[in-house]
């Protein structure tokens, strides 16, 4: 892994193929629409034609782990396939998992999803802050260590998460506290940790200075789309905001070429929605 951290590699993949991150989301609905079983046997088919159209054009492929989970130990291999691939297709692999935990628990999940020895290993992974920013620790110290990323949870995309983010303590806002606890810790420009931003509404929260990746979901099936990028992140660096499209992308499967051409009509989509800033 690269000296200069997980930020080194980021700017590298997205100078390379563009600002924007793929999911890969196997739900049974899809796996129907590309005449495949709702099975092990289709999930790992899914897979392997997303690794073949998305490895070699997006920056950046998440993996929704949930969708993977189901058929148990071959929905892992599946998984495990996804992620290895991809990451030598070229991209970077953000394993959407969502762990959060304490201890010597929140440390397994780092040695899981934050080493090179584990066939779970990926670039990044995406976790939950809300037992306390500290209990994140044993996977930040991971991603420093291996120049990956931990990719947190500030203000999602979802209704009900602003009972939570929204909520108004000493420090401000709840997710103001997790964006800045994240920029303090890429104080060394590292680009450690980076935060979840939902792109379907105003967010409320000061990014500027976190120095970590801004991930965007949202786009296509949940209402935003690449023009509205620009206002809503409109103060935030433009330089690590990193729009995700799932559901829109794999809708033009199961062809490989015709999922390569969606992931980089999207891209380019954008690319010019943001170029002006």
């Amino acid at each position: 892994m690269g000296s200069d951290g997980f930020a080194a590699r980021y700017r590298a993949a997205v100078a390379q193929r563009g600002r924007l991150c793929a999911g890969v989301d196997p739900h049974p609905e899809l796996l129907e629409r590309w005449g495949l079983p709702v099975s092990a046997d289709g999930v790992a088919r899914f897979g392997d034609l997303c690794v073949e159209g998305l490895g070699p054009v997006a920056a950046v492929i998440k993996p929704q782990v949930a969708f993977f989970e189901p058929f148990g130990a071959a929905g892992f291999a599946a998984l495990e396939r996804v992620i290895t691939g991809c990451r030598e297709a070229g991209a970077l692999v953000l394993a959407d998992a969502k762990r959060g935990d304490i201890g010597s628990t929140m440390a397994a999940y780092a040695r899981a999803w934050l080493t090179d020895d584990s066939p779970l290993g990926s670039d990044a992974v995406t976790a939950s802050p809300f037992l306390g920013f500290g209990s994140l620790t044993p996977a930040v110290t991971a991603a420093r260590e291996s120049s990956r990323a931990v990719i947190v949870l500030a203000r999602t995309s979802n209704p009900e998460g602003g009972t939570v983010q929204l909520a108004v303590g000493d420090r401000g806002s709840v997710g103001q506290s997790i964006v800045d606890e994240a920029a303090a810790v890429n104080a060394d420009g590292r680009g450690t940790v980076g935060v979840v931003v939902g792109a379907t509404r105003a967010h409320g929260l000061d990014l500027r200075g976190l120095g970590g990746v801004v991930l965007a979901p949202g786009m296509g099936a949940q209402g935003a789309t690449a023009a509205d990028l620009a206002e809503v992140f409109a103060e935030a660096d433009q330089d690590w905001l990193l729009p995700a499209s799932s559901r829109d992308i794999l809708g033009a499967g199961p062809d490989p070429a015709a999922l390569a051409t969606a992931c980089g009509r999207t891209r380019d989509d954008v690319e010019s929605a943001l170029a002006p800033l």
